[in-house]
């Protein structure tokens, strides 16, 4: 299992903010990064610039899935299945680090995010049970992309957390995690992860109602 402190292949599904801020994080770790979009010359034209400034390398979901060891999702909720789809049976086997919420395209009600997900759900589920020969690790799902790696908060590191069915997969992310200045926590089983999507709403409030995009949340015991 990938242990991310080696350099290693990493696909990045996406590229918007988030999936930028992700392959900056890995590229200083010195991992090899493809990050992705629906077709090659699309994502090669969309990150040009990007690609330039850091040897990222760019594909389709399908060659990116191919190229890297491990996997990150960071694409809108509402696409996350049909991303994953898209990328093919080579994703078998793999780690898979879901970055996304299931965040509904309704504007929110006074700040707070609509999902498409109930209490009794969450995306992360959909995604394994659609995708059961993939290791899905919910993770980096409850903070801002920007604060990712090596974030500065007054209060010190704050808490980053997992869930996935597959201990090894998750102990791969908990040591990424660790490198990148974050306390890991493991909510369990991938069930978990109706617990920590909702943290998404609960984050970007201040943001929506004060312009304030720079805290974090931490277990204390």
């Amino acid at each position: 299992m990938l242990n991310f402190h080696t350099p290693s292949p990493i696909a990045i599904l996406g590229t918007g903010g988030v999936a930028q801020d992700l392959a900056r994080g890995l590229i200083g770790l010195g991992h090899t990064v493809m990050l992705a979009g629906r077709d090659a010359a699309d994502a090669a034209q969309r990150l040009a610039a990007f690609s330039a400034e850091t040897g990222a390398r760019t594909g389709s979901y399908a060659e990116a899935a191919a190229f890297g060891a491990a996997v990150f999702l960071a694409v809108k909720g509402t696409a996350a299945e049909a991303v994953l789809h898209a990328a093919g049976p080579a994703l078998a086997g793999k780690l898979v680090i879901d970055a996304t919420n299931p965040i509904a395209d309704e504007a929110p009600d006074h700040g707070v995010l609509r999902f498409f997900t109930d209490r009794n759900d969450s995306l992360g589920e959909r995604l394994q049970a659609a995708f059961p020969a993939v290791k899905i690790v919910k993770a980096f799902n409850t903070v801002g992309s920007a604060h990712f790696v090596r974030p500065s908060f007054a209060g010190g590191p704050g808490s980053m957390f997992i869930a996935g069915n597959d201990t090894e997969a998750k102990a791969a992310v908990a040591r990424l995690i660790e490198a990148w200045g974050w306390e890991p926590y493991d909510v369990g089983r991938i069930e978990g992860a109706r617990t920590t999507e909702p943290l998404c709403q609960l984050w970007c409030l201040p943001g929506f109602l004060r312009n304030d995009w720079v805290h974090a949340f931490k277990v204390i015991a």
